[in-house]
């Protein structure tokens, strides 16, 4: 009777160091959402600002699009051999605790990727995320660390641009999709696919569906330092930079959000699991005491 009473003792202890645990990780948890969602509430505002300037760029030439912002490339045979692939960047996490998050995105990723045609190359961003990948049959590449807090996310957005321009100039990719999740309301999350490159008719077609926040039409400044080709590029790469970054904020978000979910229904779990263990400690140790006492009554009463 006392091991059972020493061994729950040790299982509430160990209970209750969980559960100092979990709310440690809920209330970083909980910062690290607002710090995210900040980031991402701020981007919307630049996300419009560039996507107006490429608005007024677009509205001001008479050439193609494809022309103005894509470099002179060598004629390759596109023979189904050399046939550039699809780039793929996916968003996951580096850390566990975080539900079904990973999971859900490779189920999105590979239903997603099943209707595209043609070779796929994926390239991961967290460690979760690649080990999951890793157990399909889809072909991975590159695999980039997940940042930290907002002040890394550039570093990475830079590096993944990087790596996607080579792949671009070696003709190895030709259209490149990123994957994330998207926050939602009530720390409820949902996975998204985006179309980064190429720029093309439809996108062009979106594009023009914005509408300009003012009666003047939109004027590029022939008299500016950058010519209207260079402003074009310009407001092109900073389109491709903030998408990526907007993608991995809200990613990070989400984690966040859904690591904050599954340490809520941890504690709840732990408080179930100290309910039970201390009402068997006091049920144990009240039977204890009364067969103690029943061993003294029994003595007095041989005694007498």
């Amino acid at each position: 009777m006392r091991d059972s009473i020493a061994s729950l003792r040790h299982k509430i202890a160990s209970a209750q160091d969980l559960e100092s645990v979990v709310r440690s990780m809920k209330t970083i948890a909980s910062s690290s959402i607002g710090q995210y969602e900040k980031a991402v509430h701020s981007l919307d505002d630049y996300y419009q600002t560039v996507q107006l300037g490429l608005v007024a760029c677009l509205s001001s030439r008479d050439q193609k699009f494809e022309q103005q912002v894509e470099k002179p490339q060598i004629v390759i045979n596109r023979s189904k051999k050399n046939t550039p692939a699809i780039g793929v960047i996916v968003f996951g996490s580096d850390q566990g605790l975080v539900g079904q998050f990973n999971e859900a995105m490779v189920e999105f990723v590979v239903g997603s990727l099943a209707k595209l045609p043609g070779d796929k190359i994926v390239w991961s961003v967290g460690e979760r995320i690649q080990s999951r990948l890793l157990d399909t049959k889809l072909k991975t590449g590159e695999n980039f660390a997940l940042p930290g807090s907002i002040n890394t996310i550039s570093a990475l957005v830079a590096n993944i641009l990087t790596e996607m321009e080579a792949q671009r100039e070696r003709g190895a990719i030709d259209k490149v999709y990123i994957f994330y999740h998207r926050p939602e309301s009530g720390s409820i999350y949902r996975p998204i696919i985006q179309q980064l490159l190429p720029l093309d008719a439809t996108w062009q077609s979106d594009l023009a569906g914005i509408d300009w926040p003012t009666n003047n039409l939109p004027e590029v400044m022939s008299g500016s330092v950058l010519g209207p080709d260079q402003t074009l590029r310009a407001f092109v790469r900073e389109y491709l930079f903030v998408s990526l970054f907007r993608a991995c904020a809200e990613s990070l978000a989400s984690e966040n959000a859904s690591r904050l979910a599954a340490m809520q229904r941890a504690e709840k779990n732990i408080d179930e699991l100290q309910e039970d263990l201390n009402r068997t400690f006091h049920r144990l140790r009240q039977s204890s005491i009364d067969e103690e006492l029943f061993d003294v009554l029994s003595g007095f009463n041989t005694l007498n």
